[in-house]
């Protein structure tokens, strides 16, 4: 296709080759093409951030529960270190003896 300006500074058609009209539709096509593929990266890193997101969720969750079970054991160790403690001071094989007084 060529152009030329009219006197008044207007684009006017001068002649127009069937070829041309072909070239601006592969140029669309081509276009359109690398939209799509684009559109589809697109979509693909956002299903990737959202799984990771999903992902992120469940470890915090999980982090946060086992922050839970580990101050409950814990606790539950200072309950048995006392119980053992006191059934250590109770018992008379773990009483200190006073080796003097025995052996007069």
């Amino acid at each position: 296709m060529s152009l030329s300006l009219t006197a008044d500074g207007e684009p006017t058609v001068l002649s127009f080759r069937p070829e041309d009209q072909y070239t601006t539709m592969n140029c669309e096509i081509d276009g359109d093409m690398e939209n799509q593929v684009e559109q589809e990266e697109k979509m693909r890193l956002i299903n990737q951030v959202l799984e990771l997101q999903h992902t992120l969720e469940d470890l915090s969750a999980r982090v946060d529960a086992v922050k839970e079970e580990n101050l409950k054991l814990k606790s539950e160790n200072q309950v048995l270190g006392q119980y053992i403690e006191n059934l250590m001071s109770a018992s008379s094989v773990f009483q200190t003896t006073d080796t003097k007084s025995k052996r007069k």
